[in-house]
């Protein structure tokens, strides 16, 4: 059975390493994932104002969540902590109250920097605000990548056997995670 995989990218820069570890990933999970990227970039700020009658860009995170029946984050950390846009975006998808778009949505949190901690507080801040939007998350193997540019390559196959290793393992483990928790809270 073939899952559709929404994922987002914490970072809005085209040339961000988050991105590139989300090309990795996408090539090293099975075939059996299907990626769309639901991105974030023109979502005004959330406004509890503005949510009687939804702005567009926040309609369509919200219809891009309900075609997946899985979400991966690949998010960067910034001032130990997720970027902005990125909560910004779960604000948007986790309202109007009742109308929560991750609740009971099999997720999973990865993300790289160039320092040797990889993102590990980002990612920490990230699985609070996910566990209060009532995600299920997959919460082993965690993945704190420290990014080295020379180990990726333009196919997003990588060159360090160990990082082939890390990446293969956690998409195999995610596709295991989202197969389990829509066999018991099955989604579409």
């Amino acid at each position: 059975m073939s899952y559709k995989v929404g994922y987002f990218i914490g970072s809005l820069s085209s040339q961000s390493i988050n991105r590139t570890l989300s090309t990795a990933l996408i090539h090293y999970a099975p075939d059996a994932l299907e990626f769309t990227e639901i991105t974030t970039g023109d979502l005004p700020l959330y406004n509890r104002d503005l949510e009687g009658d939804l702005p567009a860009p926040a309609r369509a995170l919200k219809e891009a969540i309900a075609a997946s029946q899985a979400v991966l984050f690949v998010t960067p950390e910034y001032n130990r902590s997720i970027p902005g846009t990125l909560k910004n975006a779960i604000d948007w998808a986790s309202r109007p109250y009742g109308q929560n778009s991750f609740d009971h949505v099999p997720a999973a949190v990865i993300g790289a920097s160039p320092g040797g901690i990889g993102t590990a507080v980002a990612q920490q801040s990230l699985r609070s605000v996910l566990s209060f939007c009532n995600a299920r998350q997959m919460t082993a193997p965690e993945a704190y990548i420290q990014f080295k540019p020379d180990a990726y390559n333009e196919d997003g196959s990588v060159s360090d056997p160990d990082l082939e290793k890390i990446l293969t393992t956690f998409m195999q483990e995610f596709h295991d995670h989202i197969e389990r928790v829509l066999t018991v809270l099955p989604r579409h």
